[in-house]
């Protein structure tokens, strides 16, 4: 359970989409390449305006899932974490599990999910390789109906939208959203992380996340 808020004030909220000025940036920085996959995301995203909202997380969670490919942040930018904005996700065509869920973030608000409804989860995630099971670092977006509903997690290691309750390979460390930080008993957000989103929210401003 995430207990306690931290208000994150200052920080805007994403409220919708420019994409005149989202395919101007494209365009300037990854080339005509990549507007085919931006209009691919407009066109998900304008039918799914009149669905309702667990048909919504679904067409996000999929598209975003097969749509984008998963690689590292050494690979994609040559840096050890770096948060992309949706942007830079369908620019580059890949992105890690921060970039998957801040892009599914973004899309579900264009869709009309109200801010309060969704946060971005830090947790630990129990992988097995070789040796045997192991921790990972890793993000995925959570959907809360209501606000003390069993969120459900929109994660890219498990394509399948199901309830936190059941998904015992995950331990929640901190969430956040546009509006505000909710940690962990004994965890704490870094200072680092929390940067990172400031200046992601910035961004993606710039860009035209409105």
């Amino acid at each position: 359970m995430l207990v306690g808020t931290l208000s994150l004030s200052g920080l805007p909220f994403a409220l919708g989409v420019d994409f005149d000025r989202l395919q101007q940036v494209l365009l300037g920085r990854f080339g005509s390449d990549r507007i085919p996959l931006l209009l691919e995301w407009k066109r998900m995203l304008g039918e799914g305006q009149k669905a309702q909202e667990p048909d919504k997380l679904r067409r996000v969670n999929d598209f975003i899932n097969r749509r984008i490919a998963f690689d590292d942040d050494a690979s994609v930018w040559g840096q050890n974490d770096y948060w992309a904005t949706p942007v830079e996700v369908i620019g580059q065509g890949r992105g890690d599990c921060e970039d998957f869920s801040i892009a599914k973030y973004y899309s579900l608000i264009d869709l009309g999910i109200p801010v309060n409804k969704l946060r971005l989860v830090y947790v630990k995630a129990v992988q097995t390789g070789p040796a045997g099971t192991f921790l990972q670092a890793h993000m995925v977006l959570a959907y809360y109906a209501t606000p003390t509903a069993d969120p459900l997690v929109l994660d890219n290691l498990n394509p399948q939208i199901l309830p936190a309750s059941q998904r015992s390979d995950l331990s929640p460390i901190f969430s956040f959203n546009s509006a505000g930080l909710w940690q962990g008993t004994g965890n704490n957000a870094s200072k680092s992380n929390l940067s990172r989103w400031q200046d992601l929210l910035s961004r993606a401003r710039a860009e035209g996340f409105q």
